[in-house]
């Protein structure tokens, strides 16, 4: 087994001299020192022989791994040292300073939620941030939704393992915190933040997105004032020139409720794919706050009325910049994100 042992050493020691680059001395490693090499291989056939042979053995063996790791070590560091030899010897300086690291930029739905808050702060809005993890008092009960309802079919939920507590699924709960804050003060509010489905991720949906919510309650609030404000947030965003159409909807807090319709950028109205032959991009719901939920946020609705919207602020960055799948947001794909920096 002596015999093995410096034979291999021999062996390793002539064939590690005749390596000529520092890429063969990869092979070389797996070859005799690597978990199935040469050298691993003897190893285990100590554990075979007889016990008074196997001390003397194991020491000469781990002297032998000794030996090969700093012959090995020794040789890759003359490799290096000639390969910055060689380099030193060529015609630039390698002690200038490296190419400079790419500025960072902010993200595409930060950018479009800035410009959100920027638009909504000129008409009086401030934000107001709101928890991510809402009850279902508050993300569905107190918003004119009670237990098994069937409106409830409209969010797919995210549901915790403690009872009640839930991902919420619009931004809408934060009508019931923001009224209860600054009741009875009139207020104008926009509320954004991360939204939660447990639903399908396609080119139009994702599981998780951002949504801006917007509130508006004072006296003699009225629908024309919204229609007001949400015409001039197009028009600002989307240019002087697009104009808007409201549907009739139903969202069960608002009452009436209606939905916001911008004409297609791309095809001018006349009719596309992407407006699918309509002519018209829907951007966002919105409608007067029910009484139930004005009371249900400490105001009288014999004496005050709201107005509520809300809108994903990656689809009006996606009717904006023309993107044509949300996907894109988070994949985290820099090809994509530059663009925006």
């Amino acid at each position: 087994m002596l015999e093995k042992l410096h034979r291999l050493e021999q062996d390793a020691i002539e064939e590690l001299r005749l390596v000529l680059t520092k890429e063969g001395l990869e092979p070389w490693r797996v070859k005799y020192l690597g978990r199935k090499g040469a050298l691993t291989g003897l190893l285990r056939e100590i554990g075979s022989l007889p016990a008074e042979q196997r001390p003397a053995l194991g020491q000469e063996s781990n002297r032998l791994k000794a030996a090969l790791e700093q012959a090995y070590a020794i040789r890759l560091e003359a490799f290096a040292e000639e390969e910055l030899r060689r380099t030193q010897q060529q015609a630039f300086d390698v002690t200038l300073p490296g190419r400079p690291a790419l500025p960072g930029s902010l993200h595409v739905s930060t950018q479009i939620l800035r410009e959100i808050y920027t638009i909504f702060a000129g008409m009086g809005f401030q934000v107001v941030e709101t928890p991510e993890v809402e009850t279902d008092t508050t993300n569905f009960q107190l918003l004119n939704i009670p237990p098994y309802h069937p409106a409830r079919d409209m969010w797919s939920t995210f549901h915790t393992t403690q009872t009640g507590v839930l991902l919420r699924t619009h931004t809408s709960p934060g009508q019931i915190h923001a009224m209860r804050r600054y009741c009875p003060e009139p207020i104008r509010v926009i509320l954004p933040g991360k939204c939660y489905r447990y639903e399908q991720v396609t080119a139009r949906h994702e599981h998780m997105f951002y949504q801006v919510e917007g509130l508006a309650v004072g006296r003699q609030v009225t629908m024309g004032d919204l229609k007001g404000v949400l015409a001039s947030f197009a028009r600002q965003m989307f240019g002087p020139d697009r104009r808007v159409r409201f549907r009739a909807s139903y969202f069960p807090f608002t009452e009436p409720s209606a939905e916001m319709d911008i004409d297609c950028g791309l095809c001018e109205g006349q009719g596309c794919r992407v407006c699918k032959g309509s002519g018209w991009l829907e951007i966002l719901g919105a409608g007067m706050v029910h009484p139930q939920v004005l009371q249900n946020g400490g105001y009288d609705p014999e004496i005050y009325s709201g107005f509520a919207f809300g809108m994903g602020s990656e689809r009006v960055a996606m009717l904006k910049y023309g993107i044509d799948d949300i996907r894109h947001f988070f994949a985290n794909d820099l090809r994509f994100l530059q663009q925006f920096g």
